[in-house]
């Protein structure tokens, strides 16, 4: 018998189906080998949901085989046939947003708003990749020097381990998902046990939509490392796409390279956000609180690393604090929150410790910057001006609602700042300059940038960094083309 977990929630309406809490290999809900649990906590109030099922790396490999089961049949069906599931999938998510939300909320601390945001955001991957995934073209080319035909093809990669993190637990599924089933590719995804129940949803969702057993498989573990070792050395696997912290994704790299597993890595970020002189003051706010309070800040693009021009400094720092002051803070699925708790204990203390940090080193605290009171896992909305260089939390994720700023008199001095950073995932840049703001953009050193923007992911662009940010892109055509092969054929005629 499946274990499920039912959706607390009358306000949306009863769920479609109970949520299974156990693995999800071959087609079928089984629990896991060792009958081992993981709990699973509500953020808002620190208590325990429910618990889903422990795999070890029998499991895992249970799930290469069912992948491995399925692949040659999903791979031989057309272009057109994976479009039509696909489409299936974005209707049948936009159609259950209101509770897939909720359950978002529920599972991760995110208010409802941007829980909202992220299911439609998580939607638009099935039906930008329904599309795309008719659009992989070959070539035809004449060699130069030889006069040889040269053909090219694009072909599945293979079994794909998905390996995503808790702070979007919809989209980073599907923004992996969706291009690896388009490719023609079987896959076997890991998402965190933090927000673990959202997944099995979207598992559960794309089965209904007629995705055949075993080209999707969902397994869920509290020791990860034992689990990744096991996929990454056997030979059938050729891929891995992995959304995450820096330090994960090199012990990742190391573990590939025995095989020489193809590898996509989205790691980590620490974003600078430069408004120059001439910047509209509410258009730099507006995308200010965009690009920093976004998911509550828990986002690896989020702004980490205000530099503002001497002339609007102030007038920046008091519109900040006065938008940053009007943020309601409570529990994620009170519809009245429009920021709640972060996902658990240990992030709260990393972001106390930050601020501590800043203080004590000499930066002035403007609003928050002191734990609440309450059950669950909150920090308040947190203004820090003048912070010196030397502050942990200029060189380190915030991920939190901590606006960090510093003043700038030279616009060099700024870039130079911005890319004091092993990383270089996003960048934003305000002014009413285009020829100064494209300047800037191409001399910052990140691999996304959002120009008089605050918001920049898009299924429709290529997603990925820089240096230590990461390998690879996930998001438009390049995103499909991570999970394919390139075959070369040389020929006459």
């Amino acid at each position: 018998m499946t274990n499920t977990f039912t959706i607390p929630n009358p306000k949306t309406g009863p769920a479609p189906f109970p949520i299974p809490t156990d693995l999800w290999i071959g087609g079928q809900w089984v629990e896991s080998a060792s009958k081992k649990r993981v709990d699973v906590f509500d953020p808002s109030t620190g208590k325990k949901l429910t618990d889903v099922a422990d795999c070890d790396a029998s499991d895992a490999i249970a799930a290469v085989d069912a992948a491995d089961k399925a692949a040659a049949a999903w791979a031989a069906t057309t272009p057109r046939f994976r479009a039509e599931i696909l489409r299936k999938c974005y209707e049948k998510i936009v159609e259950n947003i209101e509770w897939l939300a909720y359950l978002i909320s529920l599972e991760n601390g995110k208010a409802l708003p941007d829980a909202r945001a992220e299911v439609l955001y998580a939607a638009e991957f099935y039906r930008w990749y329904a599309e795309e995934c008719c659009h992989v073209l070959g070539e035809i080319a004449l060699a130069p020097a030889s006069g040889a035909r040269i053909l090219v093809q694009y072909q599945p990669m293979g079994i794909a381990l998905l390996i995503t993190p808790w702070n979007y637990p919809a989209a980073m599924a599907t923004r992996k998902i969706a291009p690896a089933l388009a490719a023609g590719c079987t896959v076997v995804l890991k998402p965190a046990t933090e927000t673990p129940l959202t997944a099995f949803a979207v598992a559960q969702i794309m089965h209904d939509c007629g995705v055949p057993a075993g080209v999707v498989n969902v397994v869920t573990t509290g020791k990860a490392s034992p689990l990744s070792k096991a996929v990454l050395h056997d030979p059938r696997v050729r891929k891995i796409s992995f959304t995450g912290s820096t330090p994960v994704g090199r012990a990742l790299l190391h573990e590939a390279a025995d095989q020489v597993i193809s590898c996509a890595m989205e790691l980590g970020g620490n974003a600078p956000f430069i408004v120059c002189k001439d910047a509209n003051l509410n258009d730099a706010l507006d995308g200010a609180m965009l690009a920093k309070m976004r998911n509550s800040g828990e986002a690896c693009t989020a702004a980490n690393r205000f530099y503002v021009h001497k002339d609007i400094y102030q007038p920046f720092t008091d519109g900040i604090v006065e938008r940053m002051s009007k943020i309601k803070l409570g529990e994620a699925t009170d519809p009245e929150s429009t920021l709640g708790p972060m996902v658990n204990e240990k992030s709260v203390a990393k972001i106390a410790e930050l601020v501590d940090d800043a203080i004590a080193k000499g930066a002035k605290l403007l609003l928050g910057g002191q734990r609440l009171n309450r059950p669950g896992y909150y920090y308040p909305p947190t203004v820090l001006q003048d912070v010196p260089d030397n502050a942990d939390m200029i060189k380190e994720e915030i991920f939190g609602p901590v606006v960090s700023l510093q003043s700038f008199t030279d616009e060099a001095e700024a870039i130079r700042k911005a890319n004091d950073t092993e990383y270089g995932l996003a960048a934003y840049v305000y002014t009413q300059d285009l020829k100064r703001g494209m300047q800037i953009c191409e001399k910052l050193e990140a691999g996304m940038l959002g120009l008089n923007r605050g918001l920049m992911s898009d299924p429709a662009a290529p997603f990925g960094g820089v240096k230590q940010s990461g390998l690879g892109r996930e998001g438009s055509h390049h995103g499909l083309i991570e999970f394919c092969e390139i075959k070369y054929v040389s020929t006459n005629w």
